[in-house]
């Protein structure tokens, strides 16, 4: 997952090889982005190489490669070269490094449901709330998870993972249909999907019907 000036950078430099095959330069970049700062610049491209969006090419100046785009990206309409269409004073939080995540719909907090998966919306998060892996957000429905802070209507974000230690709160999918969020524990043999809110049974289950799809790392809530 790209951070928010990231993104905006890799779309910019996107845009603007459309028609060439010569990159922006760092002063450009610097000033698409709003940036004080060309060492700013540097530390941006080196995190879209390393997570392999893009690639410098040797012996060559200003050559850089786009390997692929982020993700919910959409081509906008011909137009010239600039990058209108991008929002670089898009609001932030703290140092303004965002992030932009898939929000699959949501897991339920209490009686699992089905999960509902939306590939189409993004929401922007803190960067802060990344995990260190693929990271998407749920939208949380039910009370089982209240004594560990998490309410209905709160937006969790999640760092996809197979497996996880005891305590961790996990989202799971029961029996390959449904999910929800609980915290893992073991009994001998048996998973146990616990919740955080005494009016709720654990789930008690073999370990053949629960898959791990991911740990909690983050949480957003919105107050009205």
């Amino acid at each position: 997952m790209l951070t928010k000036k990231q993104r905006d950078l890799l779309i910019y430099i996107h845009e603007h090889m459309k028609d060439s095959d010569i990159a922006p330069s760092f002063e450009e970049m610097k000033e698409a982005l709003d940036l004080k700062s060309k060492s700013g610049i540097h530390r941006l491209i080196s995190g879209l190489e390393e997570r392999g969006f893009i690639e410098r090419l040797p012996h060559r100046a200003r050559a850089l490669r786009i390997l692929q785009l982020p993700e919910g990206y959409e081509a906008p309409a011909p137009q010239n070269n600039n990058v209108q269409h991008v929002n670089f004073n898009t609001p932030s939080f703290d140092n303004g490094e965002m992030a932009i995540v898939p929000l699959h719909g949501k897991i339920a907090a209490g009686t699992p449901i089905e999960a509902i998966r939306d590939e189409q919306t993004m929401i922007h998060i803190p960067a802060a709330l990344m995990g260190r892996g693929q990271t998407y957000a749920l939208t949380v429905d039910g009370d089982s998870m209240i004594k560990a802070g998490i309410h209905d209507g709160d937006t969790v974000i999640i760092e996809r993972c197979q497996h996880a230690s005891p305590g961790t709160i996990i989202v799971a999918l029961v029996d390959g249909e449904e999910v929800t969020l609980k915290r893992l524990r073991h009994a001998g043999n048996k998973v146990v999907l616990e919740p955080e809110n005494d009016t709720y049974e654990p789930q008690i289950l073999e370990p053949s019907r629960v898959q791990v799809q991911g740990k909690l790392v983050g949480l957003m809530r919105t107050y009205h």
